[in-house]
């Protein structure tokens, strides 16, 4: 029997009927417009090397430019040495290290919070959280635009699941009127949206917590290292951290590594360690990672100057999009979406900017309305000046010639 009769054998099975007929991708591929999976050969920070061509890289998460930072190099590199490549097993059995409860020690302090928990991804923290605390005959409560590790979490919980529009508290409040059964409920929210770069109402949200008796958690997935007085994020760019009652977050952007946590009260921490399946049954964050993260954290408050600088970036390049004529929509963070429309256009666009030398992410359905395509940007703190010119000139000579400005 051949490999491809074989093959043709199993794609009959009825599962794999939806994976022979999922054609899109492939078309996209051979049309040459194909965005995703692009290996990176070699990364310099800000520019990386892509297809054998250097290019500026504007799709990073990497905020405060610290994936390259010789501290956090150096550090990642001991715990290699001390611990080994990996702990080959769950927090809950042997893959605890000391470099972990100091971590969580030190990331609780930072945040202002009784004790924290950490996780081996930042998808795994939200899903643990949710999936850990809610339980049957309760009910959690999620912002449209909340990330899919905050949807999935809330699937994997027994509770039930009400989402209400994007930003759209009144909607919120009208939800949790209709809830008159008293039991415990949780408000789950973005500080900053991935997609969109706006910053979620969090006093606002402590309010409507309040006078329903609900739990408030934000996931300051992208506001660690970029909101904040010293980064601590929303909470703390609003100055009401200490009200919020969980934190959740990962290491995989600001922080430079990859990995989660959720901070609360101790009470809370310690009852989800003991029924996290997420967090129990995951083999724990490699010891380098994790050495990483601590090296990171601490970089990020001995150098503050950084987060400035992402400040100046951001602005510069904002403002430069919007001079230009571009969609940018509500943005507020160094996180910036440029609107393109249609989905065929937006690859195209993005294929021009490819090839000049620029990379971005394009943001298409499910993510969005097909109408509302767009190209997401983002911004570090160790972009240089004329690096964002260029990419603002290759944008504007594009978007001219597409007819998007």
């Amino acid at each position: 029997m051949t490999i491809e009769t074989l093959q043709t054998q199993k794609t009959q099975v009825a599962v794999f009927n939806k994976c022979r007929n999922f054609t899109t991708a492939r078309e996209i591929q051979a049309a040459g417009m194909y965005p995703y999976f692009k290996p990176i050969s070699e990364s310099e920070d800000t520019v990386v090397t892509i297809e054998g061509k250097r290019r500026i890289m504007l799709g990073s998460n990497n905020y405060l430019g610290l994936t390259h930072h010789p501290k956090v190099l150096e550090a990642a590199g001991a715990a290699l040495k001390r611990y080994g490549s990996g702990c080959t097993g769950s927090r809950f059995l042997n893959g605890s290290l000391d470099l972990h409860e100091q971590l969580e020690s030190e990331l609780a302090a930072f945040l202002g919070k009784e004790s924290c928990l950490v996780f081996s991804t930042g998808y795994g923290a939200n899903l643990g959280m949710i999936s850990g605390l809610m339980g049957r005959n309760e009910t959690v409560y999620l912002d449209k635009l909340d990330h899919a590790c905050i949807v999935d979490g809330a699937k994997l919980a027994a509770s039930d699941t009400q989402r209400f529009n994007h930003g759209d508290l009144e909607g919120l409040t009208r939800l949790l009127e209709k809830n008159t059964g008293g039991n415990g409920t949780l408000i789950v929210v973005d500080g900053v949206y991935s997609m969109e770069g706006d910053i979620a109402d969090v006093p606002e949200l402590l309010k409507i917590a309040k006078r329903f008796g609900a739990a408030l958690a934000v996931d300051d997935a992208h506001s660690l290292g970029v909101l904040g007085p010293r980064g601590e994020g929303t909470g703390a760019h609003f100055g009401v951290a200490n009200e919020i009652d969980l934190i959740a977050g990962t290491f995989s952007k600001s922080l430079a590594s990859v990995g989660g946590f959720v901070a609360g009260t101790e009470e809370v921490i310690h009852y989800l360690k003991h029924h996290s399946r997420p967090f129990i049954f995951t083999a724990s964050l490699p010891p380098a990672n994790t050495a990483g993260v601590l090296a990171a954290l601490q970089v990020m408050q001995d150098e503050p100057d950084r987060r400035d600088r992402l400040w100046a970036n951001a602005k510069r390049l904002s403002e430069g999009f919007q001079s230009l004529g571009f969609d940018i929509g509500p943005t507020e963070t160094p996180i910036i979406p440029v609107l393109i429309g249609p989905l065929d256009k937006t690859f195209v666009f993005w294929r021009k900017l490819y090839d000049a030398g620029v990379f971005t992410n394009p943001v298409v359905p499910p993510a969005v309305p097909p109408s509302q395509c767009r190209l997401r940007t983002s911004v570090m703190a160790t972009h240089s000046a004329d690096q964002i010119d260029e990419a603002l000139e290759a944008f504007a000579k594009i978007g001219r010639e597409l007819g998007v400005i």
